[in-house]
């Protein structure tokens, strides 16, 4: 008798999935006038009909919308990679802008850094890059260092911006 209850638990769990799924509702088009007057809250937004419109599956698909863009300075970036190339990468986001490194030692260094690198904007400026280092153990670096690694990735951004425009 367990198995057959198991078998039940198991069908009614996956009918109650489906149905939350399927997108209709109270969240339709019968509630959508409620709190605006003038006649302009019936109108749904094309946001709200394609929350609406979304079932369970596009969760998981890798489909992209084509009109996103990524507000990432790619001199920056590709500047970022290339002055910390001594260091192992463990993470990074193009998207959000953020480059996470391992520790590693510099060339001609005694000390290892590990380092986090967020360009938080499109534009080749100062303020669009943030960058933190941590010495071996979690000591602190000192900010001389740290101010040199960030003229570094300024300074090689700039010389590619300067390559493209000769191309």
């Amino acid at each position: 008798m367990t198995r057959r209850a198991a078998r039940l638990t198991a069908a009614l769990l996956l009918s109650a999935g489906l149905a939350a799924c399927s997108g209709g509702g109270s969240g339709s088009a019968g509630s959508a006038g409620f709190g605006s007057g003038g006649g302009g809250g019936q109108q749904q937004t094309a946001a709200t009909q394609q929350r609406q419109q979304s079932t369970l599956w596009d969760l998981f698909s890798n489909r992209r919308d084509p009109n996103d863009t990524v507000a990432v300075n790619r001199y920056l970036w590709n500047a970022s990679l290339e002055v910390l190339n001594f260091l192992p990468i463990q993470s990074v986001d193009p998207f959000t802008g953020l480059i996470v490194t391992g520790y590693g030692t510099p060339p001609g260094g005694g000390r290892s850094y590990r380092a986090t690198v967020k360009v938080s904007d499109p534009s080749l400026d100062a303020r669009a890059l943030k960058v933190s280092l941590q010495g071996a153990g979690g000591s602190a670096v000192a900010p001389d260092t740290v101010r040199a690694v960030e003229d570094a990735i300024l300074t090689r951004a700039r010389q590619l911006r300067v390559q493209d425009k000769n191309l």
